[in-house]
């Protein structure tokens, strides 16, 4: 006989699991000691919110889902912001969390969650997650871990939920190990894919449309040759940036609010849409507003996603297929290439105008030997101090949405970044899971004085992980975009800016901080120091914290949101 726990690892290893993040607490410390004798890393976080962003930034660069281990009432609470982050942006994790006592259950035992109803944790998870289990027999563990697996990465991946009794933990069971079925996606059939091919060859303005579901690098063979063969120009959203090179002739780049005025406008006058593997996120379509990006109808639409419920969510499709992406667009390329290709040299002038001028004018301003820097000149450094296959891993606000817009990722690197809850803290624990999924590239946290001030266990995190991790703090002693809206919209800024007990502006030193917690610390003081100081780091390979001061800028946003016009009192009939 084995105890549960001890059943609950082999399972883990039978599954592949090598990494699992959490904390300790007194419902799981069972599993921690299975865990002491399996090969399984245990990687321990200062703060569950880290440990869920960890396992997230891991799982998008591994292609395994994360695993968190966490503790009953505030263990799982404080994972919920980092769990629910990975959910919507649909990233495979599993969360297993101890619980109460189950012979205690409704007794209101020590930090119980109770006051709505007795012993329901689980509750608190249920809105985002895909599923969540409550454990009522040891017995059952194994097996529960077996179909939480499948169910994190079948269909649309996401969140799930084991939700265990600490007492199941140290029960005797027999041993077994539960393997899931290699999930079957749905492939499109050739009826359907022949359609596509048919209404994309004979549209005069068609376009292909890239959501952040798109990840398989065998799909993107297929993607370009329906693209190349029919000249069709690709957009993306923004989980998408760098799916296809930013350097392809025939990338128009992203969407919405920060999308260049010629996708806003090609997307809107598109005659022609396939959309691939999105939800068409409200930031990507301009708050769904036809005058700005997207005009569906007119515009035709062709969506593929693995969720039904996404297919006419938020604009009508006259073609709705729920397939796996990659296999849809290989059905989609050996059908295209029966059709005559196209050719739209214009439109690949215009497109290289456009991007040519967008770089261009980014690199143009980060010439700037302005001190605090501009943040176009902490991109332009940055691109210049790190290997082209860094991985770039951002929070929220300019190191988002200014990379996004307006960096010119090599065709090489990656760029993570959270989507669909915008989670301002994600970066910094995010990077540390990158890194150790991806140990001998180029990790950059790319990140806010405010997203690091939220997740300062990350850098700790990294000392003791052994994670060279470099955070690129920039740091305008504000959360800088809430700041410039509000002072857009209402003509001042209050409680968006730090500041010290007389009104001066305040900031952490953040270099210090870094050398405080055992990593090197860099604290730019002139424009000339910054690739200085980023090379520096990345050529020593350990953990680093770079301060840059930064100036307060906004973004540019050709595109629209609709809260700017709720602002202005603007309300849609």
């Amino acid at each position: 006989m084995t105890t549960a726990a001890q059943a609950l690892v082999a399972q883990l290893e039978a599954l592949g699991v090598d990494h699992v993040f959490g904390t300790c607490g007194h419902t799981t410390i069972a599993v921690l000691d299975a865990l002491a004798d399996s090969p399984i890393r245990f990687v321990i976080a200062r703060h569950e919110q880290a440990a869920a962003h960890a396992a997230d930034g891991y799982a998008r660069v591994s292609g395994k889902p994360g695993v968190v281990l966490v503790h009953v009432g505030p263990g799982m609470t404080n994972a919920v912001t980092g769990v629910m982050t990975a959910a919507l942006d649909s990233v495979p994790l599993v969360v297993i969390a101890g619980d109460v006592p189950s012979y205690y259950h409704g007794r209101h035992p020590h930090q119980e969650i109770n006051l709505h109803a007795d012993a329901d944790q689980a509750a608190i998870y249920r809105p985002f997650v895909k599923r969540a289990w409550r454990l009522h027999r040891a017995g059952d563990l194994v097996h529960a871990v077996e179909r939480a697996f499948w169910t994190a990465t079948s269909g649309r991946p996401g969140a799930v939920l084991v939700n265990v009794p600490m007492d199941l933990f140290s029960r005797e069971v027999e041993p077994a190990v539960h393997r899931p079925a290699s999930p079957a996606p749905p492939d499109l059939p050739a009826a359907v894919a022949e359609r596509i091919a048919d209404v994309l060859a004979k549209a005069e303005r068609p376009l292909v449309y890239l959501g952040g579901g798109a990840r398989d690098p065998d799909g993107h063979a297929a993607l370009l040759s329906i693209i190349e063969h029919l000249d069709i120009p690709l957009a993306h959203s923004l989980m998408a940036k760098g799916v296809i090179p930013d350097e392809h002739p025939l990338v128009l780049g992203m969407t919405g609010f920060w999308g260049l005025e010629l996708t806003n406008a090609y997307a809107r006058e598109a005659d022609v849409v396939l959309a691939l593997a999105t939800r068409f996120a409200e930031t990507d379509a301009s708050s769904w507003d036809p005058r700005h990006t997207w005009a569906v109808p007119p515009g035709r639409l062709i969506q593929i996603d693995i969720d039904p419920a996404e297919i006419g969510r938020n604009y009508p499709a006259e073609i709705g297929a729920v397939a796996d992406v990659t296999a849809a667009l290989s059905a989609i390329a050996g059908a295209v290439r029966t059709r005559p290709p196209a050719h739209r040299l214009e439109l690949r002038e215009r497109i290289r105008e456009a991007r040519t001028d967008l770089f261009a004018a980014s690199r143009e301003r980060g010439r700037s030997a302005a001190f605090p820097l501009r943040p176009e000149r902490i991109l332009a450094d940055l691109r210049a101090a790190v290997p082209p296959d860094a991985v770039l891993v951002t929070d929220v606000g300019w190191n988002k949405n200014g990379v996004a817009q307006c960096y010119a990722l090599p065709p090489e690197g990656r760029f993570i970044t959270p989507g669909g809850a915008s989670t301002m803290g994600f970066g910094p624990a995010a990077a540390v899971g990158v890194q150790l999924a991806a140990p001998d590239r180029t990790v950059v946290a790319l990140v806010g004085d405010g997203g690091m001030s939220a997740q300062l266990p990350a850098v700790p995190l990294a000392v003791e992980q052994g994670a060279p991790v470099v955070f690129v703090v920039m740091n305008n002693r504000s959360h800088g975009t809430i700041s410039d809206l509000q002072a857009a919209s209402f003509g001042r800024s209050h409680g968006c800016d730090f500041r010290d007990p007389d009104g001066g502006a305040y900031s952490p030193d953040f270099a210090a901080l870094g050398r405080a917690c055992g990593a090197d610390g860099y604290r730019v003081g002139a424009a000339a120091d910054l690739r200085d100081a980023l090379r520096k780091a990345v050529a020593n390979r350990r953990p680093a914290v770079v301060d840059v001061p930064m100036v307060n800028e906004p973004v540019p946003t050709p595109g629209h949101w609709n809260i700017k016009d709720i602002y202005a009192g603007i309300f849609p009939d």
